[in-house]
């Protein structure tokens, strides 16, 4: 009778065993998942704010293309200038916030107004200086090619194109402040759903 109660406990303690176990494995699933989920969601955001910036940047050089082809009179290689203006300052702009937002961040050494400012600069420098400056030198050498506008004197290059286009880059002061604006808002919005990811996936430990 004694080793029919053994065995019953014995059997019941490893049932309860079985039970804690299987409990505890379905708990550290869950938990798997959700923190799957979390950073799922914060990548997913994270890859539409990059590409709204990038988006953003294409904008600004076709405008700056189209400013310029304005200002030189060129109608030569429309296609190839415009194709350029669109697919460069993206490029820059997608893999510049990586390398110096998203993997800055991840390594937890900027703040949250590091990360706003490291944004803003790439909106800016990726978004508009680079795609005016690329635009303005497609076209400038296209200008020359077909002497669509006066050459410039020897030695002052540089001084007579900005002179002559002076007034349509000042144009280019309407993308510069909304790039800038923009490239804040991302970054904020970039630092904000990181710390909230990071917190719930702290919690769930």
């Amino acid at each position: 009778m004694k080793d029919i109660k053994m065995a019953t406990y014995t059997h019941d303690q490893h049932s309860l065993s079985l039970g804690h176990a299987n409990l505890r494995r379905s708990m550290v699933i869950e938990i798997i998942e959700k923190k799957i989920e979390y950073l799922r969601k914060e990548k997913t955001l994270n890859i539409y704010g990059t590409m709204m910036i990038g988006t953003t940047a294409s904008f600004s050089g076709l405008l700056a293309n189209f400013i310029f082809r304005h200002c030189f009179r060129v109608n030569h290689d429309a296609l190839k200038t415009y194709v350029s203006l669109s697919i460069l300052p993206f490029l820059s702009t997608v893999v510049a916030y990586k390398f110096l937002v998203t993997d800055a961040l991840y390594s937890g050494n900027i703040s949250q107004e590091s990360c706003a400012l490291r944004s803003s600069l790439v909106s800016i420098a990726c978004g508009v200086l680079y795609p005016t400056a690329l635009a303005f030198s497609k076209n400038g050498r296209l200008a020359v090619k077909y002497h669509t506008v006066p050459l410039p004197p020897r030695g002052r290059v540089l001084l007579y194109w900005v002179m002559l286009c002076q007034k349509e880059i000042k144009g280019m002061v309407i993308p510069l402040a909304f790039q800038a604006s923009l490239g804040i808002y991302n970054g904020i919005q970039h630092y904000a759903i990181f710390e909230s990811t990071l917190e719930k996936t702290v919690h769930e430990d």
